[in-house]
């Protein structure tokens, strides 16, 4: 994983996150620490194939990390990439909060 985040990776992921279901799956696999795609369905009342499809945003959005084992996909947070998209948008609300400042004083 880079130490830097693109423009568009974070996009990326900040699109990942704007959706209150992927949120509950993130909260699930943070709780858990990895889980399997059917066990987010027994967990919260989505379909299968609902699921399939935030794991997959999440997934290419570079925030889960995804095997497979056997016809089961086993998924889990990337706290790698967490860390550098959290880094990235801090740096970069540090110089909007920064310009704000500069503008009042």
């Amino acid at each position: 994983m880079p130490s830097s985040v693109t423009d568009e990776r974070l996009v990326a992921q900040l699109k990942a996150l704007a959706h209150p279901a992927r949120l509950k799956i993130l909260d699930l696999l943070a709780a858990r620490g990895d889980c399997i795609c059917g066990e987010v369905v027994n967990v919260l009342p989505l379909t299968q194939s609902t699921v399939s499809q935030h794991l997959k945003i999440l997934k290419e959005a570079g925030l889960l990390i995804g095997t497979i084992d056997g016809t089961r996909s086993c998924y889990s947070l990337d706290s790698q990439a967490f860390g550098v998209s959290q880094r990235a948008l801090t740096n970069r609300l540090a110089v909007y909060e920064a310009c704000e400042e500069d503008d009042e004083g």
